[in-house]
């Protein structure tokens, strides 16, 4: 939309220059890290082990919030979110049996840069320092880390490449400042040879504004003009680079009425005990909830307590459209929307359009699956949801199910967030999986147009130099 009404010159640059693919599949649950880690590792999450903004970790028996609200970062303890977020994400959390796309291009002896990206895992040592401000005010006693990044790394106020520079934002950088780094890399001739640039602030204004909201796109064009004006013409910026301008999920519009589109799972499963934020784990808690917007992971704690009994409560709500859980190797899958069941686990005789192998069983209609006599399995409205939700499901121990919203709706818990009239992600749904993609500066194009096919796609474009 803002291409089409000239409100993104530098976008439509770019498309007509290069390659526009409009499909990209994004991992899944759709949350920043998770999608972050999928981009750069090249796995889902049953690899890279970054299960969401909020899961919980079986074996510390705690929450582990990256910052889904202010709400509920302060419930669990702030210092705890931040030391979650900007050090344990890359340095405890992401898998060490993968490898991002800068490890990988070191040992190839390219150097990369991170610019205001949340994952960011590099070779390079690199310190993060806490802002004394956000030390005071969130009582953190350490105010020093240091960190596996890139060569090049800024990440806000916690690590500028500009020491002059002010940042808007009492953590991360804006858009604003992101870019400035990147212009100031250009500026001295420090361009590395991949970069990542991060433009957090969209999220946030899609949040309240709804999808259709167009000029945070505008804002951000200019900057990319801003960005391009460096070179001696837009045509030699795409002559010399190789640029990438990427979503990472889309976002689903909101119903406006509390009651009809806000799943409340504390109220449908109030017959349970729950834990609560303020507390630690108590030994007699059943269930914990963690809510990724319009995806959520319920633990189920107590051994005696079949899974069984909290999926026919969730069932009787029509507004959960896939209800899932592992069993084994497979994954089992029953909805409040439709009939039957389905179970299914990776190999077998049935192709997906990616060359995944599955063996399925049941109703294909609660994943919305085409399949084929012949075998072959393509998806309408949730895009590789076998290897996405199953991906979700092996990400970490534990006995939990995964539940996802209709479109309009949006999970609850103690104090989370919510987007009434406005937009909202985190599902399987295609309304916040599809995401845009323009290449310019190669004719190459990803194997398949998923995130997760962009690490080989970028590694394979050095490799042809």
């Amino acid at each position: 939309m803002a291409v089409q009404t000239g409100r993104a010159p530098a976008l439509q640059f770019l498309m007509e220059k290069g390659c526009y693919i409009s499909n990209m599949v994004s991992s899944f649950p759709t949350m920043s890290v998770t999608i972050d880690s999928s981009l750069l590792t090249g796995t889902y999450a049953d690899q890279h082990h970054i299960p969401g903004l909020n899961w919980f970790d079986e074996s510390q028996k705690k929450i582990i919030n990256y910052g889904t609200g202010f709400r509920e970062a302060f419930m669990l303890e702030m210092h705890q979110v931040i030391w979650n977020l900007f050090y344990r994400l890359n340095n405890e959390h992401l898998s060490n049996d993968v490898t991002t796309i800068y490890e990988e291009l070191a040992e190839m002896g390219i150097p990369s840069a991170s610019i205001n990206a949340f994952v960011y895992r590099g070779n390079t040592p690199q310190r993060l320092h806490v802002p004394r401000l956000l030390s005071t005010l969130t009582h953190l006693q350490e105010t020093e880390w240091t960190t596996k990044a890139t060569p090049i790394f800024s990440l806000g106020a916690f690590s500028k490449l500009r020491p002059w520079s002010k940042v808007a934002q009492i953590a991360a950088g804006n858009y604003k400042f992101a870019v400035r780094e990147l212009r100031y890399l250009i500026r001295k001739n420090k361009l590395q040879g991949f970069t990542v640039c991060m433009f957090q602030d969209l999220d946030l204004r899609i949040h309240f504004k709804g999808p259709m909201d167009i000029k945070g796109i505008a804002q951000i064009d200019r900057e990319i003009q801003k960005t391009l004006n460096l070179y001696p013409s837009w045509e030699e910026a795409v002559n010399r680079n190789v640029w990438i301008v990427m979503g990472d999920n889309g976002h689903a519009p909101m119903g406006s009425k509390y009651s009809n589109f806000i799943i409340d799972l504390r109220k449908i499963l109030k017959n349970y005990r729950i834990d609560r934020l303020q507390r630690q784990i108590h030994e007699k808690d059943q269930l914990v909830l963690c809510v990724n917007q319009r995806m959520a992971y319920i633990y189920v704690l107590e051994r005696d307590l079949p899974l069984s009994v909290i999926i026919e409560r969730l069932r009787n709500d029509t507004r959960i459209d896939i209800i899932a859980w592992k069993d084994g190797d497979y994954i089992n899958v029953v909805s409040g929307i439709r009939q039957g069941s389905l179970r299914y686990y990776k190999g077998g005789e049935y192709t997906d359009i990616y060359e995944q192998t599955w063996t399925i069983e049941g109703n294909a209609d609660l994943l919305d699956l085409d399949i084929t006599d012949k075998g072959k399995v393509s998806y309408r409205d949730y895009p590789d949801t076998l290897a996405r939700l199953y991906g979700a499901l092996k990400s970490h121990p534990g006995r939990f199910i995964v539940v996802n919203a209709k479109p309009g709706c949006e999970f609850k818990a103690q104090c989370t967030p919510f987007h009434l009239g406005g937009s909202a992600h985190g599902s399987l749904h295609k309304q916040e999986s599809l995401v845009p993609l323009v290449i310019a500066g190669t004719t190459a194009t990803p194997k398949f147009p998923r995130l997760v096919d962009m690490k080989d796609f970028v590694i394979q474009l050095f490799r042809q130099q």
